[in-house]
């Protein structure tokens, strides 16, 4: 580590003895250490900052609170030893000790926070530093006060450019040569074009096999918040996926992703016929950590792959994620087992249509096919039921009968079971809500514009699906592989 450490300064020539020399470090004032005054207040400084910047740099308002109080606040910690020491040793920190530094810059580059915000966050930080600990300063103190001042100005211009390096290097790896050549690698396997070249101009192996994800990312609270910046925080929450992702797999994740979702290939070491259950509970355990470090709720198809079906396991991954949406899953991991009878059944055809029909006559009932869906999600319990309707047991047993008496499907009768829930199934992925409630509301997969893989180009929807068949060389392993995030 190079250090330098500034030594008195002499005086001018010509300025004769009415210059004061600036006193040596350790420096004190009125007989106290100034790094003792400056770590013993560090905590109240750092609220001090912080609050300083939210209130001058518009920038850092409008980031989350949490980010305030959390990573700013303990970089402001930082930066405060680190004067500290400098006022106690007169030496300047190395490359070590400024790591950090750099680092919280570079978080700040992928967040979008501009250069001169983050320039301008540092010299507020020092110049509270030394206005709280100079304060006090006794015209004795006048020595101390210059040395100190002097010394502190040539941290700050080492602290700057770090911190400005750090931030450069971000943006620049953002659109280097190893993120173009892995988004040409990650084109090449979902077009199914040359993947030996590709994956040896990005210095990446291919494995036995992808998993692969298609993610639907919900909002983190702070891009709703009033006063909060949408766009640092919905780049924060993908920074966040795209590291705890990365953190939890061995190999090259190559990812396409936005705020609002994306596709993921995760390298496997075996081939797809291979790939068991403990190998999707592991899947499904990566997902669960990415949606609570990032906040936000996580719903994903997954498929297994050789590298050269990626394209197709893309557009099945893409197809189940959207089946799991429209049929109102709870946010988690599904692969096709999951999901079969809905996924079949959003296949357009006479049989769906009919399935759908079943249910026409509770068309204009008020409360009958709410009350069906509610009873089947309670497994047919009618006190469970009743609670979550907030309605008397009787009242169901009352509309149960009366759809019984309109569809001649009887809800108590085992034989009327399958159909019904098939019915249901058909209605949601036909978009036909009888009553405007419910999953049956929004429009199927089927009709659906753009549904599909977000981000992926060529990555069709389930209108332009073609089927189970359709999917060559995608293997589902069994075992149920979903979590609840």
């Amino acid at each position: 580590m190079t250090t330098s450490r500034p030594g008195p300064t002499s005086p001018a020539p010509g300025t004769g003895s009415g210059r004061v020399p600036p006193q040596a470090p350790p420096f004190t004032l009125a007989g106290r250490p100034l790094h003792t005054l400056l770590t013993s207040r560090s905590r109240p400084l750092v609220d001090a900052v912080v609050a300083r910047l939210a209130g001058e740099v518009p920038t850092y308002s409008a980031l989350p609170p949490e980010a305030l109080r959390g990573e700013i606040a303990r970089i402001v910690e930082l930066n405060i030893a680190l004067c500290a020491e400098v006022l106690r040793t007169g030496e300047l920190p190395g490359p070590e000790q400024l790591a950090g530094l750099r680092e919280g810059a570079a978080r700040r580059a992928e967040e979008g926070v501009p250069l001169e915000a983050v320039v301008s966050a540092y010299h507020i930080g020092v110049q509270l530093c030394m206005d709280e600990v100079l304060r006090e300063a006794a015209p004795a103190d006048l020595p101390a006060v210059l040395g100190a001042s002097a010394l502190v100005l040539r941290y700050l211009q080492v602290m700057t450019s770090a911190a400005s390096g750090g931030y450069v290097q971000a943006r620049q790896a953002s659109f280097g040569d190893e993120y173009i050549a892995r988004q040409a690698l990650l084109s090449a396997l979902l077009d199914g074009a040359d993947l030996t070249g590709s994956a040896a101009a990005a210095g990446v192996p291919l494995p036995e096999c992808y998993l692969v994800l298609s993610l639907a990312v919900g909002a983190h609270p702070d891009e709703r918040a009033s006063g909060v910046s949408t766009t640092v925080a919905a780049r924060r929450k993908l920074r966040r996926l795209r590291v705890e992702l990365e953190r939890h797999v061995e190999g090259a994740v190559l990812s396409m992703l936005s705020p609002e979702g994306g596709l993921a290939l995760v390298p496997h070491p075996v081939p797809p016929e291979e790939v068991g259950a403990g190998d999707w509970d592991w899947l499904a355990g990566v997902l669960d950590h990415m949606s609570r470090v990032s906040g936000a709720a996580l719903t994903a198809g997954a498929a297994a792959a050789r590298p050269r079906d990626v394209g197709a396991a893309a557009r099945l991954s893409g197809e189940v994620r959207e089946v799991a949406a429209v049929f109102g899953r709870e946010p988690g991991l599904y692969r096709l087992q999951d999901v079969l009878l809905e996924y079949q059944l959003t296949r357009p055809g006479p049989a769906r249509a009919e399935l759908a029909a079943l249910l026409a006559p509770l068309a204009g009932q008020h409360g009958l096919l709410d009350t069906l869906r509610t009873h089947f999600a309670c497994a047919l319990n009618r006190r469970a039921t009743a609670a979550r309707l907030q309605v008397h047991p009787n009242t169901v047993d009352y509309r149960l009968r009366k759809i019984a008496a309109l569809t001649g499907l009887d809800t108590s009768t085992a034989a009327d079971l399958p159909r019904i829930s098939a019915a249901l199934a058909a209605l949601d992925a036909s978009g036909g809500g009888v009553e405007g409630t419910g999953p049956g509301t929004a429009a199927g997969p089927g009709t659906a514009a753009g549904a599909g893989t977000p981000g992926v180009t060529g990555a069709t929807g389930v209108a332009g699906a073609t089927g189970v068949n359709g999917a060559g060389g995608v293997t589902g392993a069994p075992g149920s592989g979903r979590t609840e995030g």
